[in-house]
């Protein structure tokens, strides 16, 4: 088990950009794949971007590729996600998630570690 802590989050303007961190305890970190997810109101928890154990394999949702960045960091425990050109549809609290397995899965019953998440508005 791995406890995660997401940051960043926070108010920005339509075209701006925000960096997520996640903060990950423990010493297994890179035996994990990593992912982010967003969860609107009203709306399904949905993937945003994956990530492999060493970062080799990212996979991304349609709705920000080319806006988004994922990342990680094996020997700070963390990952991030850069996120550029907001917009508006991009406002959800945003969860960063760790599970087990070669390919980084999209769905969120492949993970099984989950952050409190951190909000992200997006004003237009």
């Amino acid at each position: 088990q791995v406890q995660l802590v997401e940051s960043g989050g926070g108010l920005v303007q339509a075209g701006g950009s925000l960096r997520l961190s996640c903060a990950a305890s423990g010493r297994t970190f890179s035996s994990y794949y990593m992912g982010w997810f967003r969860q609107a109101p009203g709306k399904e928890r949905e993937f945003v971007a994956g990530i492999s154990r060493s970062g080799r394999t990212t996979s991304y949702a349609d709705s920000v590729k080319g806006r988004g960045t994922i990342s990680r960091d094996n020997a700070k425990n963390t990952v991030y996600l850069q996120m550029n050109n907001l917009k508006p549809s991009d406002t959800a609290v945003y969860y960063c998630a760790a599970g087990r397995g070669v390919v980084p899965g999209r769905d969120a019953q492949d993970y099984g570690d989950w952050g409190q998440g951190t909000q992200v508005t997006v004003s237009s």
